[in-house]
């Protein structure tokens, strides 16, 4: 059946950043609604972002489009020369290959919620833009802008 059960889905908390990248985006919920509809050429995550936090670390794609529909409460669109306020009912879209990193904060005091889409290119490589940082969708791992790996750092 095709409807998904939103209630039944497992939460993602936090992200997959390694430390110390990982503290602004600690209480953020993801929902891969995508990845449960068994959807291969896209993905779809139903986002709840608490007060303070980031939806990421700012970044852009190599090979991935992105888009985000703001579904409830408002957040603040970080872009290389831009703040943008988003509220609900607002749409944000992100070519690939653009440079121009992108990420929202939750300035509110309330929680925002948001879907996020974006396409799951293998070969796509994402790059922070204010951190040494970028990750590829081949193999998952973070590593530095030179392609050492975080793991080796012990």
């Amino acid at each position: 059946m095709p409807k998904i059960d939103l209630a039944a889905m497992p939460t993602e908390k936090g992200s997959g950043y390694p430390p110390p990248f990982d503290a602004p985006c600690a209480d953020r919920l993801r929902q891969r609604l995508g990845k449960a509809g068994g959807l291969k050429d896209f993905g779809v995550n139903l986002m709840h972002l608490p007060p303070g936090n980031w939806s990421s670390q700012r970044h852009w794609h190599s090979h991935e489009d992105e888009l985000v529909y703001v579904v409830k409460g408002e957040l603040v669109l970080i872009e290389d020369d831009s703040e943008t306020l988003l509220h609900a009912g607002d749409v944000a879209a992100f070519p690939k290959n653009s440079g121009n990193g992108h990420h929202m904060i939750n300035r509110s005091d309330t929680v925002a919620i948001y879907i996020e889409i974006g396409s799951r290119h293998h070969q796509d490589m994402t790059t922070c833009s204010d951190i040494d940082l970028k990750s590829s969708n081949s193999d998952g791992r973070f590593v530095h802008k030179d392609g050492r790996p975080y793991s080796d750092e012990g």
